[in-house]
């Protein structure tokens, strides 16, 4: 299971957070997914309908970032990403599968050149699903990388990353998927947000593209000096398995725990 959402390098990314920092700073920084601020996000996703018993998938991916300043010019963000999973049986009137998914990591070292922040690391698969039907079985690993813009509320760019397989067990087939997440949001002074992505993934192995169309709206609360965003969506596919999902929904909170 792969997912990768935009929750969280300001224009200013390489330098250290101040104190006090205000919620249209904070809401910027929401729309970075590789901003110099420590989140919690919990992503509640909703996914309908799934074939041969039109059945449903819930997934909740919990997204822990953790920025690290390395010096003026340099950050390195870590992010986790660990799904929890509901997932229908393939088959009509099969049992349902529930537990942990694989979980992913990605190292950023993030910088800004000419007014653009870039950011490149590396990508990790780990084989922690719980039950056959919810992982890959297998150990993987490749490059991410990121490009982005802010101005004057606007951000826009895009998020990528191939994992290819290098052990596990056997008898599954050898993972290689890319991911592509173009991004365009426009975040207003009262923290209210608007975003409109693509989590394009592509199975080499499968020869099969997953292109879904995700319209986010977001907001920014403070609620006994506890930084939170709620956001709330929907989601349509444009390319899938001719037996996966045809639409969904999303609901988010994220806990910020700004410097």
């Amino acid at each position: 299971m792969r997912a990768c959402v935009l929750a969280t390098l300001t224009l200013a990314t390489a330098i250290p957070a101040v104190a006090q920092e205000s919620d249209e700073d904070l809401a910027k920084k929401l729309a970075n997914p590789v901003a110099s601020l420590v989140s919690v996000p919990f992503q509640f996703n909703y996914d309908c309908c799934f074939k041969p018993a039109d059945s449903n998938r819930v997934l909740v991916n919990i997204q822990p970032v953790m920025p690290f300043t390395l010096s003026d010019d340099w950050n390195l963000i870590v992010r986790t990403i660990v799904p929890i999973i509901d997932q229908p049986s393939s088959i009509a009137g099969g049992p349902t599968s529930f537990g942990f998914g694989d979980a992913t990591q990605s190292f950023f070292l993030a910088t800004t050149v000419g007014g653009w922040i870039v950011a490149a690391g590396p990508d990790l698969l780990y084989p922690t699903a719980t039950d056959p039907a919810l992982g890959s079985h297998k150990w993987g690993a490749g490059p991410t990388g990121l490009i982005l813009q802010q101005s004057k509320g606007w951000t826009y760019g895009m998020l990528a990353n191939h994992l290819w397989s290098y052990g596990g067990e056997g008898e599954y087939p050898n993972l290689s998927s890319t991911f592509l997440q173009p991004f365009l949001g426009y975040t207003w002074p009262d923290t209210s947000s608007l975003t409109l992505n693509m989590e394009n993934s592509y199975n080499w192995t499968a020869k099969q593209w997953t292109v879904p169309f995700n319209l986010v709206m977001g907001h920014l609360f403070n609620l006994g000096g506890q930084r939170i965003s709620l956001q709330l969506g929907g989601r349509l596919y444009a390319d899938r398995p001719h037996d996966s999902a045809t639409w969904g929904l999303r609901f988010g909170i994220t806990f910020l725990f700004p410097k």
